[in-house]
């Protein structure tokens, strides 16, 4: 977890961050209809001044499973499969 932290304070301190600007002359916003709403949604109708967006891994290494799930056997080409004995 220390490490993800570390990277994440790295991020907010990067003098490279993306600027993004955008020009709404003219915007005109009738209905709206939002249908779902993922964990990570933004909806935003008008102005900001700024914006910061972070995101956070927060599964713990030990949960990971790294290698094969399931023993995979060979093919030898022939039409026939061999096991890895």
């Amino acid at each position: 977890m220390k490490l993800i932290m570390d990277y994440a304070n790295t991020l907010k301190t990067r003098s490279d961050m993306m600027n993004f600007e955008v020009h709404n002359w003219g915007l005109h916003v009738g209905g709206i209809d939002i249908t779902a709403v993922s964990s990570s949604s933004t909806f935003l109708v008008g102005d900001c001044e700024w914006m910061q967006l972070q995101s956070y891994y927060d599964t713990p290494p030990e949960s990971y499973i790294v290698g094969s799930f399931v023993p995979l056997s060979r093919y030898n080409g022939e039409n026939n499969y061999v096991s890895n004995e």
